[in-house]
């Protein structure tokens, strides 16, 4: 047991050793977005939302087609591809790199590469599910896909696409300054009591 544990340890290291070098011309930038998305000033969130709502509007403004949509993206995505690396040392100086940032830079990355094993992990149990119990599979694939497409059909796309990234956008956030743990704690509670109730009733 104890050694599947260092080897899935050594491999988590490795993994986020090779993702650090990766992102290294990055780094600036993610420490940046890291500020933002954990709200270490008050106003970051307000700014955040703002922002978003301003690119949502421009679009919504626009009514791009989905060709020139998809063009656009991948046309930015290139740029800051190639601009960041060069640009980034430049405008937020890398000889004021810190030990503190260095291990910041690695707890981003380490998180990175624990969400990619969730992901594949998730991935890996759905088609497990597929193969053990394939009528639960079916069932589960057909009532998610049919509240989506309801959910879908009530709301416009392009608004329900804006609430999915302004949510996502502000999770980390709200897990930082603990309302997350704080609302699932009170939902935990409040199963409790009903199970309670419900077992009283029951006796």
């Amino acid at each position: 047991m104890a050694e599947g544990d260092n080897k899935s340890a050594n491999i988590l290291a490795q993994e986020t050793a090779q993702l650090e070098e990766q992102l290294q011309g990055w780094g600036e930038v993610i420490l940046a977005g890291d500020r933002v998305l954990r709200w270490v000033k008050p106003w970051f969130p307000a700014a955040l939302m703002g922002v978003v709502s301003a690119v949502f509007l421009m679009i919504y403004y626009l009514d791009p087609s989905v060709l020139t949509g998809v063009s656009c993206a991948v046309m930015l995505l290139c740029l800051a591809d190639y601009l960041v690396p060069t640009l980034a040392p430049r405008i937020f100086g890398s000889n004021k790199w810190t030990t503190e940032q260095q291990q910041r830079f690695h707890e981003i990355c380490g998180n990175l590469v624990k969400t990619q094993r969730r992901v594949v992990g998730w991935w890996r149990r759905i088609f497990a599910l597929k193969e053990e119990k394939p009528k639960v599979y079916f069932m589960s694939a057909i009532i998610s896909l049919l509240a989506m497409a309801w959910i879908g059909q009530q709301v416009h796309n392009l608004f329900l696409t804006y609430l999915i990234v302004s949510f996502l956008l502000l999770l980390p956030g709200l897990n930082q300054q603990g309302v997350i743990s704080k609302y699932l704690g009170m939902a935990k509670r409040e199963i409790n009591k009903l199970l309670k109730q419900k077992e009283k009733k029951n006796e």
